[in-house]
């Protein structure tokens, strides 16, 4: 049974999904309407692409706890410089969030690597740093919508085929991530150093090198989506996303990418955000309350890592079942 539903557990979760909203639509119809579809789609573009880069973290054995700490700095950076300076393309703006965000991802990934610092408590402290830089910049002032320029506000909201470019952006991330991960050498390499970080030193494969990668590469999403998400709630302030890391990590848990490295798709990240995104999104829509909102994410969060860690012990029984094969054909050789 176990083996069964980890072979098959994107397809398993996507069927919760579908049957999510079909029984919550039988409820508000309105919730089945196309044009609320995609703006809940919308609504969990962020999340998807933050639990992206969350994602390679926790294939290399680590965890990003600043990634919301880091989208609110690199949010707040950008929002200030169009305050002060609106001339600025939004485009720069954009590449300039992103290239913050690395930047806060390489600091990460550096100590983590040349330090050896464990990963939960560099990015603890990281989280913490960054939001007293916020502080320091703004004295916890705010900037509200009326002090952005139009065309910083205009973009995430501009419709392309049908759906917002936010939508575009998280179906974009979707793509590079998962031809990354699958194609590349990197990527490869990144489950490997999380699988067996002792075959991948054999292999030639530098573990800490590959968490260096995994945490740039999770800080340059953080910082992409600092923009996205100051131009789409159209405010910044000191406490935006806070605590939102926890939603990240549940939606990669719930995907079945494993706290253990080495294991986890991109699909699977995909719908456990799509998961989060339907309770966050849906259960308001016909009544239930906060709290059951929440018990209903914890349970499930549970029930995620109950399988993971199942297939995990799975995968180390036929590890040392050929271990030991391997033994006894020796000691049976003449």
């Amino acid at each position: 049974m176990w083996q069964t539903l980890l072979k098959h557990r994107e397809a398993l979760l996507a069927g919760v999904i579908v049957l999510m909203v079909l029984a919550i639509g039988s409820r508000a119809p309105s919730f089945l309407a196309p044009s609320n579809l995609v703006e809940m789609f919308n609504d969990t573009s962020i999340l998807i692409i933050l639990a992206l880069g969350q994602m390679m973290v926790l294939l290399t054995r680590g965890i990003d706890l600043s990634m919301a700490a880091n989208l609110a700095l690199t949010g707040m950076c950008v929002a200030l410089l169009n305050f002060h300076h609106p001339e600025i393309p939004v485009a720069v703006l954009l590449v300039i969030a992103t290239l913050l965000g690395l930047l806060m991802g390489i600091i990460n990934g550096l100590l983590v690597w040349k330090l050896g610092i464990p990963a939960i408590v560099v990015t603890l402290g990281t989280m913490s740093i960054f939001r007293g830089i916020i502080f320091l910049l703004t004295n916890g002032g705010w900037i509200n919508a009326h002090q952005m320029s139009a065309g910083f506000l205009a973009l995430p909201r501009t419709a392309v085929l049908g759906m917002p470019l936010l939508s575009w952006c998280a179906v974009a991330a979707l793509l590079l991530v998962g031809y990354v991960l699958r194609y590349s050498r990197t990527g490869r390499a990144m489950y490997t150093a999380g699988g067996n970080a002792t075959a991948a030193y054999y292999t030639g494969i530098n573990a800490g090198k590959m968490q260096f990668i995994s945490f740039s590469l999770s800080g340059a999403l953080a910082g992409f989506c600092g923009y996205l998400w100051i131009s789409r709630f159209a405010v910044a302030y000191v406490d935006v996303a806070n605590g939102f890391e926890l939603q990240i990590v549940a939606a990669c848990v719930i995907g079945g990418i494993s706290t253990m490295g080495g294991t986890g798709r991109v699909l699977g990240c995909l719908f456990g955000a799509l998961f989060l995104g339907v309770i966050n999104n849906a259960l308001p829509v016909i009544g239930v309350s906060p709290f059951w909102q929440m018990a209903i994410s914890g349970a499930v969060i549970v029930i995620a890592v109950l399988l993971n860690e199942r297939g995990n012990k799975r995968k180390d029984r036929l590890i040392l079942r050929d271990v030991a094969l391997s033994r006894q054909k020796e000691a049976v050789k003449p």
